[in-house]
């Protein structure tokens, strides 16, 4: 793979401390002879032999993609192609858009699944024997005397109720998450999502039949077994099967769907309302079971991911799923040829890392802690997902309902509320399908944070305004949703964009496991605690707590979260081969001292921001046109691998 040994430790270096930022190319340095030798050899072993020409073709614009005007070999389609690729990033193929959109069903589903324990907590507890509020906790009773004994219950019943809603998260993050990463490894990304939804498909059914609160819990453990495989094996797969120009709108359509389940869950808990109390809850938690229907049938009518075909070996079947994702054979063959040199060169370095050769999931777990390129996207990882939490947008999604009453409102104004939060939350995540791969994910961040800090805190000041005055509940709901709509395009598609695409290949089902375990670890402590935290501190107190979570996850993110749009999956071996010191230290004595001169101080004439990242170029003379090998190549033939003189 890496011929020249001294250009093989430099590139190494790169990878595991890489101080310039650069990020490199594998075929750079290839002579135009020995590209087409290896390109041939490439098809002759993997039985690619009627595209030779796509692949020679393919691999020189992989090559030098900034180049191609010098590229005479490449014919006019295929130059216009490429072009169409930056003038036209969104025309692609019925069956990449038919993936998508059945990776949002999956999505959809996970938001229905949330959402109907949100309308469900306003009666089940009540019907299933275990009220955490009502007259029943009210300390005193109809003559006035004081009860404690009931304020002792419902202190404790709160917590059922609260664990009641956990479930899912919590066999999230202690079984289905690492379940996913043999599966996946075994099944493929279709199967395991096949998988998921016969759980999403029977276990709200189940939870509207459960006469007795322990048997909820086993319901929704098991709907939590299929949020948490799809939670893994969905963005994995949409950041797979995507180009790298839109990957990030077209992971992120997890969250926009998700966002669009929420609002479909929303309206069936409005819907059904009105029902008795005593099945309401039930239609409410039992119809989350719709949109698994059509998950189940469409999910085969959808391509394996092209980059699990090669991991497994199936060269051919990897380019016949790249044939029906991209417009044309030439760019398939480029795409099967560039990503299986970068696999293999990933491979490689990470070995002499320490990568273990015969790793399963345990090693690969520990390699996620142990190996410095892989330590950073888990850091990284856990610290988005963390900040899903901190921002406190499940506080609201989990109890919307259970806060609109504290504010005043009755069971349908409540409902309805949550409603318009969840429309709000829908409407305001399409916007980063556009501005996610045009601003990034660490821009969107750092732009919404602090803005839901101040909202959530406005929203619980408004706590103070009387009961009495209109104000009180119509400038709870205001604020709730300003937060709403600065969460929906920023935090919200983010985390799980960001983390199915920072690990690599060979750790990247493990590496989600860890990012999708992590989020719901603390998903289960916010919607534990938050019931008995409302009993403690009131609206406003535990809107306050929140807002300073916002503040802290700024701070992390500003430091240790590195940019990812516009690079292919396996080009952020190189970003995160950027040491988290060299990182951070960029981001505070660079780029912060930088914006504070132009945005606070508004100094026009401060010169643009230095960038951490470039990425490694072809020679002037061009390499590709050489004829001299310089030192790198692809890994197909053995006498490749041999040290040639330069």
């Amino acid at each position: 793979m890496l011929a020249d040994e001294d250009l093989r430790k430099k590139k190494f270096a790169a990878l595991t401390q890489n101080e310039t930022g650069e990020i490199k190319n594998p075929l750079i340095g290839i002579s135009k002879s020995q590209l087409r030798e290896d390109t041939e050899a490439f098809a002759t072993k993997f039985g690619l032999e009627e595209i030779k020409s796509e692949l020679y073709r393919g691999a020189l614009a992989a090559q030098n993609p900034e180049g191609i005007d010098n590229i005479h070999e490449l014919t006019d389609d295929d130059r216009v192609n490429l072009v169409e690729e930056v003038t036209h990033k969104w025309k692609h193929p019925r069956v990449l858009y038919l993936t998508i959109v059945l990776n949002s069903i999956a999505a959809a589903i996970q938001g229905w699944d949330q959402t109907g324990s949100n309308g469900a907590n306003l009666t089940f507890s009540q019907i299933l024997g275990i009220p955490d509020t009502g007259p029943f906790c009210d300390p005193t009773d109809i003559t006035g005397q004081y009860q404690p004994g009931n304020e002792s219950t419902c202190d404790r019943n709160s917590w059922i109720v609260g664990f009641i809603n956990s479930c899912p998260y919590m066999a999230i993050f202690v079984f289905a998450a690492w379940i996913s990463d043999p599966l996946n490894n075994w099944l493929g990304r279709r199967h395991v999502i096949f998988v998921a939804a016969i759980f999403s498909l029977l276990a709200p059914i189940g939870q509207a039949t459960v006469q007795k609160w322990g048997q909820l819990v086993a319901c929704r453990v098991l709907l939590g077994i299929g949020m948490g495989l799809k939670e893994v094996t969905v963005p994995v797969y949409s950041a797979e099967v995507a180009p790298k120009s839109i990957r990030g709108g077209l992971v992120m359509s997890w969250q926009v769907w998700t966002a669009f389940g929420i609002l479909l869950g929303t309206c069936a808990n409005l819907v059904f309302v009105n029902s008795p109390g005593h099945i309401a809850w039930r239609l409410q938690f039992g119809s989350a079971f719709i949109p698994a229907i059509p998950l189940l049938i469409g999910i085969y009518f959808c391509p394996e991911s092209p980059r699990w075909l090669l991991k497994k070996g199936r060269v051919a079947d990897a380019y016949k799923s790249l044939a029906k994702l991209r417009n044309s054979k030439f760019q398939a063959a480029r795409d099967v040829y560039f990503i299986y040199a970068q696999v293999q060169y990933e491979e490689e370095l990470l070995a002499e890392s320490g990568l273990s050769q015969t790793s399963n999931m345990f090693t690969r777990f520990v390699e996620l802690f142990t190996i410095p390129r892989l330590r950073r996207a888990t850091q990284a990882s856990g610290i988005v997902m963390l900040a899903q939490q901190m921002c406190g947008i499940n506080i609201i999604a989990f109890y919307s309902s259970t806060i609109f009453r504290n504010a005043g409102a009755d069971n349908q104004t409540a409902l309805l509320a949550s409603f318009g939060f969840g429309l709000v939350n829908f409407v305001f995540a399409w916007p980063a399908i556009w501005t996610i791969d045009t601003f990034g994910r660490r821009g969107l961040l750092l732009f919404t944070f602090p803005n839901m800090g101040w909202t959530l805190l406005a929203a619980g000041m408004s706590y103070y305004i009387p009961e009495s005055n209109r104000a009180h509940l119509g400038m709870v709901t205001f604020f709730i949703y300003i937060y709403d709509a600065f969460y929906s395009p920023g935090e919200g598609p983010v985390p799980f964009t960001y983390s199915a695409e920072v690990f690599p290949l060979s750790h990247r089902e493990m590496g989600m496991s860890w990012a999708v375990a992590t989020n719901n670890f603390w998903a289960t402590v916010v919607s534990i605690t938050f019931p008995r935290q409302l009993r403690a501190f009131g609206v406003p107190g535990a809107f306050s707590f929140y807002a300073a979570m916002n503040m802290i996850a700024l701070f992390l993110i500003f430091c240790f979260l590195p940019e990812t749009k516009q690079r292919s999956l396996e080009e952020l071996d190189y970003v995160f081969g950027v040491t988290t010191r060299r990182h951070a230290s960029y981001q505070l004595f660079t780029v912060f001292p930088w914006w504070f001169k132009r945005w606070v101080l508004f100094r026009k004439s401060t010169p643009p921001c230095p960038e951490l990242y470039h990425f490694e170029e072809m020679e002037a003379s061009t390499e590709s046109e050489r004829d001299e090998p310089k030192g790198t190549a692809t890994g197909v033939e053995e006498e490749h691998k041999e040290k040639i003189a330069t």
